[in-house]
C-alpha cells in the first residue's frame, strides 16, 4: 500500500483521454469503502463529464479553473440529516478516491468547494444548484480525474521525519 500513498500527488493537468468505465467503476466503489461516523454512508457521488458543466465548475472557485479539463469530476456530496461528520466522513471518501485512482493508473486532485469561492461560501450554493443537489446535502470538493500529462514525482524516504512523532506526550 506505501507504493500506491507514494505515489498519490495533486494533479491539475490532463490527458485528453477518457477514463474507462470500469476504472471509474473501481474509484466509486473504494469510495464507498470509506468509513463514515457511526455508519451512515452519508455520502454521494455525482459524475460529471459534460464539458459544459465542467466549465462552470471551473469558475466556482479561483483554484478550481483546471477542472475543465479532466475528463471527469466526482463531486462528493453528504445528507447532513443523516450523516453525522460531514467533513470527516466526505475527506476519507475523498482519500479512497485519491488512492485508488493512483492504483487505477489515473490522477486527482481535491477541489475545496464547501467555505471556498469568492466571496467565501459561494462555491458551494453555485455547485448545487448547477448539478441540482438537493438542499440536504453538502458538497465537500470536487474531485477531477484523469491521466495526468506528466508524471509526477513520488513521495520518498526523505520525507520521514521522525521529529514530528511524539510517543506517549507531546
Amino acid at each position: 500500500m506505501l507504493n500506491v500513498i507514494r505515489k498519490r500527488r495533486s494533479v491539475r493537468a490532463y490527458l485528453r483521454r477518457e477514463v474507462e468505465e470500469r476504472k471509474l467503476k473501481e474509484v466509486l466503489k473504494a469510495a464507498m469503502c470509506a468509513p463514515t461516523s457511526w455508519g451512515t454512508r452519508a455520502w454521494e457521488f455525482v459524475v460529471v463529464s459534460d464539458p459544459e458543466a465542467k466549465k462552470a465548475l471551473s469558475t466556482s472557485t479561483a483554484h478550481a479553473r483546471f477542472v475543465r479539463n479532466a475528463p471527469l469530476v466526482v463531486v462528493i456530496c453528504y445528507n447532513i440529516k443523516t450523516g453525522r461528520r460531514f467533513r470527516e466522513d466526505s475527506s476519507i471518501a475523498a482519500e479512497h478516491i485519491h488512492l485508488e485512482a493512483v492504483n487505477q493508473g489515473l490522477a486527482s486532485c481535491f477541489v475545496q468547494v464547501a467555505d471556498a469561492g469568492e466571496p467565501p461560501g459561494s462555491a458551494e450554493p453555485f455547485v448545487k444548484k448547477l448539478l441540482g443537489i438537493p438542499e440536504e446535502f453538502r458538497v465537500q470538493c470536487m474531485m477531477p480525474l484523469g491521466y495526468a500529462v506528466k508524471g509526477p514525482g513520488e513521495h520518498t524516504d526523505d520525507e520521514f521525519d521522525p521529529g514530528k512523532i511524539h510517543y506517549e506526550r507531546f
